[in-house]
């Protein structure tokens, strides 16, 4: 899909503030209220917006001890690789899971209160998963760049 520099900016400005109304996004591009509501009800049902959310603060709900944790499976079956990945989006605590390449088959992104709360999160949830042979873990020091929007 293509996108003209309205879209761009609008898609921008919803991603810095999606509770924007349509005149106050209106106003800011230079078009009329009809207009924006039109191009975002086009990207939303092109699947380019796919939903909105509300992005929570980590350090405010408790949830700031943030670790990238890599895992490598056993074996690379497929009845092993989709069983995990079924088993891991019932961990409320992984934010994030990717299957990727290299030394370890996937890296989850886990948030908990502190470092005893990961060591519990460990023992009862993540090494009760079948067909893991392995873990690392690193542990984030400081956040450098967290950032939800995609620029076009």
């Amino acid at each position: 899909m293509t996108f003209d520099e309205i879209d761009k900016k609008l898609l921008l400005f919803l991603q810095e503030d999606s509770k924007q109304t349509t005149k106050e996004l209106s106003y800011k591009l230079g078009l009329s209220v009809t207009a924006v509501y039109e191009r975002i009800k086009k990207l939303e049902n092109t699947g380019v917006i796919s939903k909105y959310v509300a992005i929570l603060d980590r350090h405010k709900i408790n949830r700031d001890f943030i670790i990238l944790c890599h895992v490598k499976l056993s074996q690379h079956k497929k009845e092993y690789v989709l069983q995990f990945e079924r088993e891991v989006m019932n961990l409320q605590e992984v934010t994030e899971c990717f299957h990727v390449s290299g030394d370890y088959d996937y890296i989850l992104k886990i948030g908990v209160k502190d470092m005893e709360d990961y060591r519990n999160f460990m023992l009862t949830k993540l090494t009760t998963l079948q067909h893991i042979a392995s873990t690392h873990s690193s542990f984030m020091i400081s956040e450098v760049k967290n950032t939800t929007a995609i620029v076009l």
